[in-house]
């Protein structure tokens, strides 16, 4: 998809003074590891956030660098989460038609309208995202948990989620997905740890009149 093709422009220089010329000029440094040498690129930092929408759901990716072309995925980044802007990524360069193990994000469905959060109870993700394994071309942009009958104090496991063709998930299937929770059921505990926490303090206090008495 066109949408996801970035141009490349190699890097003849390396180092903390020469990365931070090329963010001044727009650009993003980023390296290509795989089974040769790593190969050290730019990127146009206005092109990528225009084209990838999420940088931890981008997926695969074509990177032009003249008549080459490498299919790479985001393996790391770094970012300046005061200016909003990637200091660099690592791609890694994968070979079509040989399976990988990569993660995927994991989005819920219909949070709002779950039977136990229409009952007033607290939703928590526990898990975002899940390690698989498939082809290239097989990987999905993530993998949707519709948690529509989930009741309360009730939980979901990796188990329960439908895979897409061709993938196949890594990840311990009884792990825990996502939870709903009882307010009610809070609140009495900590109610409880409240008057378990009192009845030290009394026995602390008998305890030193005791000793008290007996001086």
């Amino acid at each position: 998809m066109d949408d996801k093709v970035l141009s490349g422009i190699k890097r003849t220089e390396s180092g903390t003074s020469a990365s931070r010329r090329l963010r001044k000029e727009g650009k993003i440094p980023a390296v290509i590891y795989g089974k040769n040498s790593p190969v050290h690129i730019s990127i146009d930092a206005k092109e990528f956030s225009s084209k990838i929408r999420s940088i931890s759901e981008s997926g695969l990716l074509t990177v032009k660098m003249g008549k080459k072309s490498f299919t790479v995925l985001i393996k790391d980044f770094q970012e300046n989460p005061l200016k909003y802007e990637l200091k660099h990524i690592d791609f890694f360069e994968i070979t079509k038609g040989e399976k990988l193990h990569t993660t995927v994000s994991i989005s819920l469905k219909n949070t709002e309208s779950a039977e136990g959060v229409k009952l007033g109870g607290i939703l928590e993700q526990v898990l975002y995202e899940i390690d698989i394994e498939c082809l290239p071309e097989d990987i999905p942009e993530n993998i949707v948990c519709d948690i529509a009958e989930l009741g309360l104090n009730e939980s979901l496991h990796v188990e329960s989620l439908s895979a897409p063709k061709g993938v196949k998930i890594l990840t311990d299937l009884q792990r825990t997905l996502v939870t709903i929770t009882s307010l009610k059921e809070e609140i009495v505990e900590e109610e409880e740890e409240e008057i378990e926490g009192e009845e030290e303090e009394t026995e602390v206090e008998v305890i030193g009149a005791s000793e008290s008495e007996g001086e």
